[in-house]
């Protein structure tokens, strides 16, 4: 008999409790540091304290990896409970945390088997990759071949988000003050989307957010074949719930998803993006 099959996952999978508890996914979380104040990304720190510091003093919280050693902390208890382990991470183009979690996996090896899956992806759009990791897992797959679907899947993950603003980014250092400046002066909205594991601009919006978000969502959709099971409208907090219910039903107008999520951002990816970001996520049909 295979050993039974635990998925995991970092906090940047952006997963509600709600959710994590529905697909029986167990996370491990990045840290958050705010000057003196260090916290785990679990929502003890929220994106709304994030903001309000930021706006009172002008400093960013920084993010920091989880370390090889609290994985190992993390991973060992699980495989003394008798599973074998498929973890995903955030893409290893922009954290060490997957590489950390490698590490990790071959000191424990002698204890069970850790199969480590590099998302490729930022957000939900690796949350997509653990859904159904679980849904595999309830088959009845083994862990291995779980991570090696994974591993293919991980390219048709449609992963973007459109910015309400640069000056996140442009703070921690992702992008230029004269890029972030431009933007601001010509009322630009950029479009991000993870391209072979790096965020790129796609695309520059102009216009109102509502305008811009339904825009936005109605091109990512359009002429896709969707994995129809699930899709998430992912965002970083400071957009109106009544903008966020209206959305949700662009989505199920223009593709037939069973299931749209709604979930916020945590502290990480928040950090980088700003508020009033929001992104529609999806895994798309591999081709034949």
């Amino acid at each position: 008999m295979p050993r039974p099959v635990c998925i995991t996952y970092d906090s940047t999978c952006d997963l509600t409790p709600q959710l994590l508890e529905r697909f029986q996914i167990r996370t491990i979380p990045l840290t958050i540091q705010s000057g003196e104040r260090v916290f785990p990304d679990n929502g003890q720190y929220t994106s709304a304290e994030l903001y309000a510091e930021y706006r009172r003093n002008g400093t960013l919280p920084k993010t920091a990896a989880v370390s090889p050693e609290d994985f190992k902390a993390f991973f060992a208890p699980i495989l003394a409970e008798g599973y074998d382990i498929v973890h995903i991470d955030i893409s290893s183009e922009l954290s060490c945390t997957c590489q950390n979690a490698v590490l990790a996996a071959q000191e424990l090896a002698e204890q069970g088997q850790i199969h480590v899956v590099d998302s490729r992806q930022l957000s939900t759009g690796g949350g997509l990759l653990a859904l159904r990791g679980a849904i595999l897992r309830d088959s009845g797959m083994a862990a291995a071949d779980i991570a090696a679907e994974l591993r293919r899947l991980t390219p048709h993950s449609d992963t973007s988000f459109v910015l309400d603003t640069l000056e996140y980014m442009w703070k921690g250092g992702r992008c230029s003050g004269v890029a972030a400046l431009g933007a601001n002066m010509l009322k630009l909205k950029p479009c991000l989307e993870m391209r072979e594991g790096k965020l790129v601009v796609c695309k520059k919006y102009r216009g109102s957010m509502d305008k811009v978000y339904r825009q936005y969502i109605a091109e990512r959709l359009a002429g896709k074949a969707v994995v129809a099971d699930h899709a998430f409208i992912t965002h970083s907090g400071e957009v109106p719930e009544e903008t966020l219910s209206q959305l949700t039903e662009l989505v199920r107008e223009l593709a037939p998803f069973e299931e749209v999520f709604v979930t916020q951002a945590g502290c990480t990816v928040s950090s980088h993006c700003g508020p009033g970001t929001l992104g529609v996520l999806f895994l798309r049909q591999p081709e034949q």
